[in-house]
């Protein structure tokens, strides 16, 4: 097909006001009277509050209110589960719970007073391991709870006993990954502002999920979702991260808003930020897995426990989402899959960009090339062997009759492209010197959207102006990962103008059609189909109104090039005449689109069903150089294969390939978010390493396109898959290198030097 604007690497259209510095992001937003608020943490990962004793506090200067959970009219909320609270009131229960909020009209006098607040506990022996968790007889975290189960997703495919026995090969296998940071740059920040446009309370900020936020708020103030607004500005990064964190500095800011009648401050240091918001699950995983002598896989086993600290947030659904992927991309008959989450006393785990799927991809592609190993078979081989096809079956029971399955595709293009099969003979031969260098691949497919997690649609309003530009209004939010530009392109494409005629509006809750949360890599397929359904309501209204002043059929009208066009390719007018006519004439050139994904189905008790309605696949090769005399990891290369279906933007899916392989290289070799009983040992960058430029390897981005029925011009999703195959690939070319398998992340230097020796067997 040929297009206008879509498939095509327009410029982002938010490029101005970020490079110049006009953006306003939350921390910039300023009100009158405006007062700042800083919040007082336990001191312990659990224990008893006894007693807070705010008076001095109160009298400090510039203090003018103090609260504590007493103040709080509704003090739990959760997306999911609402046992989440917004201040600890009877037992803190990990390091991030906030005590006490003072309200001062300066922050460092907010500080200052929060170093007053006199707090009497009551220290408790807390549990910090899942596995411990797990056990019958282990302490409660939440007393009210029969056990400390969030949520167990089982799924059950074939007879596995019959499975393994008509295996050759078995092998087993256990698998470790750590808490993650999502270090975005831009610090959590919010302000509350009481009693403004007929709200009880309007929030602005670094908000990811604006309409999630207005849930949580309303539920803690108890008030209707009409009295309260949400509204978000420019975003300094989120990566799944500014959700239920923002939501509870929203609480607290509009808690003390009305109290005060003030406008509050709430943004956060990076220690603050770190210590209280939620991480990417750990995970145990335990993977037993039987194949035939020549590779064919007949049988997997899987265990994987997910640790959700003190919260639920969103354990039940990012472990739901690895029940689906715990398998990988493979046919297999017989398959007993339990994935879990189990409270503990550490920082809450949520979102995070990837969602589930990259500890499950970790394990299941080093276990892949484990077993590859043990039968003394190339690892793509024995990859090709077992992959999905058109027409496959999964694990869940889903047909794949639908798309295009391009495992083979992705595979083939990133193989030849970086030279694998030739490079990973060699690099197994004897090399000479500490410095060894490996190669390494993993494959991964996603299911697109939220799938069974939740009734998944979205809403777009677009208005045309007298002049003939377009404002465009979003329930899906801009979190820089550059949803104005696909949205404005989109619309661009069907209303024939030109993208920068579009105006996206930031999401303001007051405005904007509820479409859920801004997750999943959901917003071009979702979102987009309903931008094009807005569009073409919109030209409907367009053609009934030529057709009805200018005696032409509307079949025969077409927009195009700024300009109506009717029978035999005859412009008619311009867009802007039109706009202008209709806006004297009273017609109403306003439209909505609302889009609701097909059918899934999914069985909770047996993990039967059709999770999702499409999915994406791609395949990532990392090529090191093991420093094996000191543990150094440099990764070289990274070529990158991801099938999008249709690359609206092929620049901005560039970028996201970029940034995703650096989030996993960081995730493979350098990310932890080191915990000690509870506590936090390292609350800023100075000691949670992220990768920098420094760290950039070489990328070979691949945009592989078929596109979906589904998708708006058959675009499907990049954002979240780009992210999940480094760490895996590079653990893999981390064994090719030092014929040493390492099965806990990061691979740091430490485990480089001690990992397990591949040619004695055995697990690190």
């Amino acid at each position: 097909m040929d297009f206008k604007h879509v498939n095509k690497s327009e410029k982002r259209v938010d490029v101005y006001e970020k490079v110049t510095g006009k953006a306003k992001y939350g921390a910039d937003m300023k009100f009158q009277d405006m007062l700042h608020a800083k919040v007082l943490y336990t001191e312990y990962p659990y224990a008893k509050i006894k007693n807070i004793d705010t008076s001095k506090a109160e009298k400090q200067p510039g203090v003018k209110a103090v609260i504590t959970a007493e103040d709080i009219p509704n003090n739990e909320f959760g997306v999911i589960i609402e046992n989440q609270q917004v201040l600890a009131k009877e037992k803190a229960l990990y390091i991030g719970d906030g005590i006490a909020v003072v309200a001062a009209e300066t922050a460092r006098q907010a500080k200052n007073a929060v170093e007053m607040i006199e707090v009497e506990y009551e220290e408790l022996e807390g549990i910090y391991d899942p596995l411990k968790s797990k056990q019958e007889d282990s302490q409660l975290v939440h007393e009210d709870l029969e056990d400390n189960e969030v949520i167990h997703h089982p799924l059950r495919k074939g007879d596995i006993k019959k499975g393994f026995e008509k295996s050759d090969v078995i092998i087993e296998r256990e698998y470790d990954t750590p808490f993650i940071e999502q270090a975005y740059i831009e610090p959590e920040a919010v302000v509350a502002v009481p009693y403004q446009e007929n709200s009880t309370v309007t929030v602005y900020g670094s908000v990811q999920n604006p309409f999630a936020t207005q849930n949580a708020v309303a539920t803690v103030l108890q008030e209707d979702l009409n009295k309260v607004r949400v509204v978000q500005n420019h975003m300094g990064g989120a990566f799944g991260g500014k959700d239920e964190v923002i939501s509870s500095l929203a609480a607290r800011a509009s808690v003390l808003a009305l109290k005060t009648e003030r406008p509050i401050r709430i943004v956060n240091t990076r220690d603050e930020s770190i210590k209280e918001s939620y991480k990417r699950h750990p995970y145990n995983m335990k993977y037993r897995i039987g194949a035939t002598k020549d590779g064919k896989i007949q049988a997997m086993e899987i265990e994987a426990v997910a640790d959700s600290g003190a919260y639920a947030c969103q354990t039940p659904f990012v472990t739901w989402r690895s029940v689906v992927q715990a398998t990988g991309p493979y046919e297999v008959d017989n398959v007993k899959t339990d994935t879990y989450g189990y409270y503990t006393n550490n920082v809450y785990t949520g979102a995070m960009r990837g969602y589930g799927s990259p500890p499950i991809i970790f394990a299941q592609e080093s276990l892949m090339d484990e077993l590859a190993d043990e039968l003394d078979m190339d690892p793509v081989e024995l990859r090709i062997k077992n992959i999905y096809h058109n027409n496959s079956v999964t694990a869940s029971g889903q047909k794949l009759d639908n798309h295009e399955v391009s495992l083979e595709e992705v595979l083939t293009k990133a193989v030849d492209k970086s030279n694998f099969v030739e490079k990973f003979k060699e690099y197994q031969k004897e090399q000479p010197g500490d410095k060894k260098r490996g190669i390494g691949l993993s494959i991964s497919f996603r299911g697109c959207s939220l799938g069974a997690e939740a009734i998944d649609a979205a809403g777009i309003i677009l208005s045309l102006k007298k002049d003939g530009s377009v404002t465009l209004y979003s329930g899906l939010a801009e979190n820089g990962q550059g949803l104005k530009t696909v949205y404005s392109q989109i619309a661009a494409e069907e209303l024939g103008l030109d993208t920068s005629q579009v105006n996206f509006m930031e999401v303001d809750t007051l405005i904007s059609p509820d479409s859920g949360s801004t997750v999943a890599s959901r917003a071009t397929l979702i979102g987009g189909n309903a931008v094009k359904k807005a569009a073409d309501n919109l030209i409907d209204k367009i053609k009934e109104y030529i057709a009805d002043k200018y005696d032409q059929k509307e079949e025969d009208i077409v927009l195009k090039d700024g300009a109506i066009y009717g029978k035999k390719d005859v412009e008619i007018m311009k867009i802007t005449e039109m706009a202008a006519k209709a806006a004297m004439e009273g017609v109403y050139l306003t439209t909505y689109g609302w889009y609701v994904s097909p059918d899934i189905s999914w069985d909770e008790e047996t993990g039967h069903g059709n999770p999702y309605f499409t999915y994406v696949y791609g395949c990532q090769v990392a090529e090191v150089e093991v420093d094996t005399g000191t543990g150094e990891i440099e990764v070289l290369n990274m070529t990158a294969a991801h099938d999008v279906g249709r690359a609206i933007n092929p620049a901005n899916v560039k970028g996201q390939i970029y940034g995703g392989v650096l989030m996993g290289l960081g995730y493979g070799i350098m990310e932890e978010v080191e915990t000690n009983e509870g506590y936090i040992e390292n609350t800023n960058f100075d000691e949670y390493m992220i990768p920098t430029v420094k760290d950039m390897p070489d990328i070979e981005p691949i945009i592989v396109e078929n596109p979906d029925p589904n998708g708006p011009y058959g675009a499907k999703s990049i954002g979240e898959p780009t992210l999940e195959l480094g760490a895996a690939a590079i653990a893999n070319a981390v064994a090719n290198a030092t014929n040493k398998r390492i099965r806990s992340l990061p691979l740091n230097l430490e485990k480089v030097i001690v990992g397990k020796d591949l040619t004695k067997g055995g697990d690190h």
